[in-house]
């Protein structure tokens, strides 16, 4: 019988040093003796396990494929009230809620008690402006051109108008526009208030990835990049609206490109929001996914992104506020044709509500870019 002793090393029991010299002596004796049949270790072909592996990678791709076909989970969440719109509200609440968590939104952090900073840019004949410094998160704060209409009386609307891709409210204000127009400008040409809030994109010095690491940074934090900007934009509002020269009750978003993303998924979140205007990304995703799943960039992933929180389904959070989706017919199709295909499930909500005229999806002959024309007069009609 083999003795048990305590190790002085880790506490585990072993045998003593006799008993594992005889057993070091009995293994060498083993090697040296020829096998005996049915003595020795089962020997098994890799490949034999082909068949196994092979059919593993296909029930997960069925199973993938089935549950972005299973609309069931997403039935749980939301169970719309269409008897009035302030019933529709109320029925969506849960399902607002579950859409935030998704993107790790509200991000974790009290916002700062500093107050935010307004420094002079310039006048013209149109408007004052100044760049705004909002303190968001510990040590982060929202930044953007706040601009103020020259001749008002009274307080004034105020637009959220958002850049797009690899851009900032200077590009999209003062070198011409570019496909955005007059975006920023026109919304002071008709004397709204403008804030042009400034994305993580290009940044001097550091490298062109450095958008997509730091989603992937703060995605470790139970958070990510659009639940980040989201809550620049929430809180630059919580300060804006606190300004004499702004009606609080009067506030539209408008956006291109990242920009029409990001008024999608702040106006699904934030009700204060009473008329938006997206261009150039309605249904975008949905068309390069339907192509090729992993096309969608990372930076505008979240958890349920195919299943739950598709662009017709944010669209369902919007309703019944009055939302304007745009695309451009020579703009690159994946950029127009998914969105049209998507835009009568988009519109059934306001239908069923009885808010049928709220809602557009417009194509207007052009590309990747804003349609002023299209734009102001909806915003003219619905704020």
């Amino acid at each position: 019988m083999i003795v048990k002793s305590r190790s002085l090393t880790n506490g585990a029991v072993g045998p003593r040093r006799g008993d594992r010299c005889l057993g070091l002596l009995a293994g060498i004796l083993a090697l040296s003796s020829p096998s005996l049949p049915g003595q020795g270790y089962l020997e098994l072909e890799v490949a034999a396990s082909n068949p196994v592996r092979i059919e593993q990678a296909r029930e997960l791709d069925a199973y993938i494929q089935s549950q972005l076909r299973d609309r069931s989970a997403r039935a749980t969440l939301f169970a719309p009230d269409y008897s009035s719109p302030e019933a529709y509200v109320r029925s969506a609440a849960a399902y607002r809620e579950a859409f935030a968590r998704a993107m790790g939104y509200p991000p974790p952090g009290a916002a700062p008690a500093e107050p935010a900073r307004f420094e002079p840019l310039g006048e013209d004949e149109l408007g004052v402006y100044r760049r705004a410094f909002i303190p968001v998160l510990p040590g982060v704060q929202a930044t953007g051109i706040y601009i103020v209409p020259r001749r008002r009386a009274g307080p004034v609307p105020l637009i959220v108008a958002q850049h797009g891709g690899a851009g900032s409210p200077d590009l999209a204000l003062f070198h011409g526009g570019s496909n955005y127009h007059d975006m920023v400008r026109g919304a002071v040409k008709r004397g709204y208030a403008v804030f042009a809030p400034q994305l993580l994109f290009s940044t001097p010095g550091l490298p062109k990835e450095n958008r997509r690491d730091t989603d992937r940074r703060l995605r470790l934090l139970g958070t990510s990049i659009t639940a980040v900007e989201v809550a620049k934009i929430v809180r630059s509002l919580d300060t804006l609206l606190a300004r004499p020269e702004l009606d609080p009750s009067r506030v539209a978003m408008i956006g291109l490109s990242y920009g029409g993303y990001y008024t999608q998924v702040v106006t699904a979140l934030e009700p204060r929001i009473k008329v938006a205007v997206g261009s150039g990304y309605f249904g975008v995703n949905e068309g390069r996914h339907a192509e090729n799943e992993l096309s969608i960039p990372s930076d505008l992933e979240f958890s349920g992104r195919m299943t739950l929180f598709r662009d017709p389904d944010l669209v369902a959070l919007i309703c019944p506020r009055p939302l304007q989706l745009q695309a451009g017919d020579r703009d690159a199709v994946h950029h127009w044709q998914p969105g049209q295909a998507l835009a009568a499930e988009a519109a059934d909500y306001y239908r069923k509500v009885g808010r049928a005229e709220a809602f557009e999806h417009r194509i207007f002959a052009g590309g990747h870019e804003f349609s002023d024309e299209l734009a102001w007069a909806f915003v003219a009609r619905h704020l």
